[in-house]
Parts: C-alpha cells; sequence; structure tokens
C-alpha cells in the first residue's frame, strides 16, 4: 500500500491577499485583484493590454533588503510562500535529508533576464550583475526555498506552463510515496507581468483587451469572454507522509490522494479541442486515487477566460465524471485573481485544500451570461459544500499540452 501524503502547511501570495487568510476571505467574497498598471513602459511602448493583476503585497515586506536584492521576483515571491507555508505547518524539528523542495515556474527570472538585457545595451557588459544568472534560471525559486529550508532530498524544477504548480503538487505526492522524502515543499511563483510578455501574449490574442474595464476583463464560461488576464504571486503546501504527520500531531487540511500528469500531443499552444488528453489526466488521477466520479463534488478549473480553452475542459470533465458533473460546484478562481501561468496551480491548490477543509467553495465572478455549450454548475454565490466523505479537483493545462490534475479527499 502507497504512503498517504497529506497536506499540513499553506502559504501565498496573490493579487487578492498576501497571505492565505487574505486571499481565501477575499475568495469567498469574490474580489477582482485587476488594475491599471502605472508602470511608465505601458505608455512607452504603446502595449495593447493596460491592466493585469499585480500581487497586493510586495515581496519586500516580508523579504529582508539584502534577500530581496539577490532574487528576481518569481524568486521573492516563492520564498514568501513558502514561508507562510513552513509557519503554517507547526514543523520544529525534521531530518533535513528527509526533506525536499518541488517548486515550478512557468517562465522563470523574466525580470532578470530582460533587465540584464537593458543593461547590456545601455551601459556594457561590465555593468551586467554578476548574480544575473542565478537570479534569471527556471530553477531559482527551488534552489532558494530548498536553502531557506535546508532542504537537502532534492530541490526540483518542473516548468511546463501554466501546468507547472500542479506538476510540483504530484511530483511532491511521488516523492513521499517512493520513501525519497518525508516532507516536501511544493508550490509554483510567476512574475511577468512586463512589458514584454504582455506584448507577446497579447500578439497571439490571449489577452483580454478590456483596458476600461480592468475588474470584469476575467470572465471564465460567459459568452464575451475574450482572453485571460495576467496574474503574478505564488502558492505553496507542505506534503507529508501521513505517518510522519499524524506522529508530530499535525493539522492536517486534506489528504493529497492523486494526480495524472499527461501530454496532448496535439498543438504547441491550442488544447485538443475534444479534451482527450485533459480526459487521460483526470481519469489517471481519480484512478491513482481510488476515486468514483459520485464522490467529487468539487472542481478548481483551468478556466482561463479564453474563448478556445474553457469548453474543451468542460469536455473533459464530462468524459471523466459522466452525469456526475451535473452535481459538482465548480469554481474559476482566475475570474479573481488572474492568470498566474505557472504559478496558477498552485495557489488554486491551495484554495482547493481549503475548500474540502472548510467545506466552502470560493467564487466565480463575472459571470453574467453563460455559454450555453458549458453548462456547468458554476459557483457565483456563497455555496457549502457537502459533509461526510469528499473529493475535489484541480485542474491545470498548459501551452505544450501539457495537463495536470491532482484529487485532494477530506482528512
Amino acid at each position: 500500500m502507497a504512503r498517504k501524503v497529506v497536506i499540513t502547511g499553506l502559504g501565498a501570495t496573490t493579487p487578492i491577499g498576501g497571505d492565505v487568510p487574505t486571499m481565501w476571505r477575499n475568495a469567498l467574497k469574490g474580489v477582482s485583484g485587476a488594475r491599471t498598471l502605472e508602470d511608465d513602459w505601458v505608455a512607452r511602448y504603446e502595449l495593447p493590454v493596460t491592466f493585469a493583476c499585480r500581487a497586493s503585497n510586495k515581496p519586500d515586506e516580508v523579504l529582508t533588503r539584502v534577500e530581496a536584492k539577490r532574487m528576481d521576483p518569481s524568486t521573492q515571491f516563492a520564498v514568501v510562500a513558502s514561508r507562510e507555508a513552513w509557519k503554517d505547518s507547526g514543523i520544529e524539528e525534521i531530518d533535513h535529508d528527509r526533506l525536499a523542495v518541488a517548486f515550478a515556474t512557468g517562465i522563470g527570472g523574466v525580470w532578470t533576464l530582460l533587465d540584464a538585457w537593458d543593461t547590456l545595451r545601455e551601459k556594457g557588459p561590465r555593468r551586467v550583475l554578476p548574480m544575473t544568472v542565478p537570479m534569471l534560471m527556471p530553477n531559482g525559486p527551488s534552489a532558494a526555498v530548498s536553502m531557506d529550508l535546508g532542504a537537502r532530498a532534492g530541490a526540483h524544477t518542473p516548468v511546463s506552463a501554466c501546468a507547472s504548480g500542479t506538476e510540483a503538487i504530484a511530483m511532491g505526492v511521488d516523492l513521499i510515496r517512493a520513501g525519497k522524502a518525508d516532507v516536501v515543499m511544493t508550490g509554483g511563483a510567476e512574475a511577468a507581468i512586463h512589458a514584454m510578455p504582455i506584448a507577446a501574449f497579447s500578439a497571439m490574442q490571449a489577452l483580454s483587451k478590456r483596458n476600461d474595464d480592468p475588474e470584469h476583463a476575467s470572465r471564465p464560461y460567459d459568452l464575451d469572454r475574450d482572453g485571460f488576464v495576467m496574474g503574478e504571486g505564488a502558492g505553496a503546501l507542505v506534503l507529508e507522509a501521513e505517518e510522519h504527520a499524524l506522529a508530530r500531531g499535525a493539522r492536517i487540511y486534506a489528504e493529497l490522494a492523486g494526480s495524472g500528469v499527461t501530454a496532448d500531443a496535439y498543438h504547441i499552444t491550442a488544447p485538443d479541442p475534444e479534451g482527450l488528453g485533459a480526459t487521460r489526466a483526470l481519469k489517471a488521477a481519480m484512478f491513482d486515487a481510488r476515486a468514483q466520479a459520485v464522490d467529487v463534488v468539487h472542481v478548481n478549473a483551468h478556466a482561463t477566460s479564453t474563448p478556445v480553452g474553457d469548453k474543451p475542459e468542460y469536455t473533459a470533465l464530462k468524459a471523466a465524471l459522466g452525469n456526475q458533473v451535473d452535481n459538482v460546484s465548480v469554481s474559476a478562481t482566475k475570474s479573481q485573481t488572474g492568470h498566474l501561468l505557472g504559478a496558477s496551480g498552485a495557489v488554486e491548490s491551495v484554495m482547493t485544500a481549503l475548500a474540502v477543509y472548510e467545506r466552502k467553495a470560493p467564487l466565480t465572478i463575472n459571470l453574467d451570461n453563460q455559454d450555453p455549450e458549458i453548462p456547468l454548475d458554476v459557483v457565483t454565490s456563497a455555496r457549502d459544500l457537502p459533509s461526510g466523505d469528499i473529493v475535489a479537483l484541480n485542474n491545470s493545462f498548459g501551452f505544450g499540452g501539457h495537463n495536470a490534475v491532482v484529487v485532494f479527499r477530506n482528512a
């Protein structure tokens, strides 16, 4: 029998809250994190999109000046979220050789990379900072978290676009089940609200262009959805072998019961229109968790608010859950936080763990005219989840055809 994996610590820094209690309180109220950008480069480059979901709290409210100076913003977010999760877990003594990290990003240190390029062009090679490479490398967040915690059982960095954070959580489960670690700090971080990524996503027609109404721009499942809204931040979860958690009397939020990771092998950006890869990930995760469709009561959906992205996820949910899909409370929390890219699955997993723990589903906002081709039971007002044994899913899908699903069960 595989070791049971449980969640004992949660951390987050997001556009709707700089810590978990604030984020969760706002998620249950339906608060939008979208705002008009005030950076001078918006006008300088005449960007077609002038808003995003900035993190509500700056990392330097937690980090020292020296720490912040040696980290890309993505790493700063990762350390902030992981410190909160570690404190929340209550772990005081641990064998550091049995502590691992699996912390993801979708893009990595893009601010550091582009700032260094500007410095090189404008001031020459001698002015490029010596810390540039450690700050821009995608494994920077994972490395920084491992050093911060003294985690010596491995520091892993899944990079699979918008599925990255969820894939890191799946990796954490595998590490504990395989006996390679007793505790794993997992999660994802992203800081890509910068002129170049905004211009590039805009060129793909991926971003909403509701510049005059940012708070209502992210509208998953709505007939008038026109693209996603960029977000930034990090989410972190402490995963622990159940026997390890019970031995120290830990509070357990939920069991991380299973995972499924697949690839579409279809297109570099577009999802398989039939949702076949997503369906396989859902079925694999449920099989891994020994969960039946009838057990599933809640889904935190990927639901980015893009015209082509939302429907295949419904197709996959219908294929995996059958008629039970009609009885599932579906939350599309990117409507509030925006799309945190490689951090999205981690932040949404924090919300899913809390949904199971507190028996409450976070809200979907801006759904005024639901697409009739996506007839899900979407949570748009306060809703309790059922009592008894329940299962919840968190879905993440990314460019490159990456699909990752994790399954939560009440503890």
